[in-house]
């Protein structure tokens, strides 16, 4: 089986002009994404917890990218936990980091291949309308 591009390139588009709107400070976010990719899956997921008291535009970029990256990720048969956590309930933010950590190795790989081009189109469209 070989790579599908599942139109990343006009998600990634339709997520940077939506964090425009927002707040265009947001936008450097894009390159922060692309940078967490390698420390996991579950880091990359509760980076919008981290944000989301105190900078909240930031915070709804990275959700709105993970929700949409869960999408792409359910047309290859893989599917991504994407409980609704909120920063201050410690029980359900363990309980969705087990479950990241417990995906199969190969649907790791395959997230964390997708998750990548998905932030290199973010970080190509950030640059184009920053």
């Amino acid at each position: 089986m070989g790579w599908n591009y599942y139109g990343l390139d006009q998600v990634a588009q339709e997520l940077v002009l939506d964090a425009k709107k927002r707040n265009s400070d947001s936008l450097n976010q894009s390159f922060k994404m692309r940078m967490a990719i390698p420390y996991g899956l579950e880091r990359f997921w509760g980076e919008h917890l981290r944000l989301q008291k105190r900078e909240n535009d930031k915070s709804l970029y990275w959700k709105s990218t993970w929700d949409k990256f869960v999408e792409i990720m359910a047309k290859t048969n893989v599917t991504i936990p994407n409980e609704p956590v909120t920063v201050d309930d410690t029980k359900a933010i363990k309980e969705m980091s087990q479950k990241l950590w417990q995906l199969h190795i190969d649907d790791q790989r395959v997230a964390i291949a997708v998750l990548t081009q998905l932030c290199d189109c973010l970080v190509w469209w950030t640059q184009r309308y920053k």
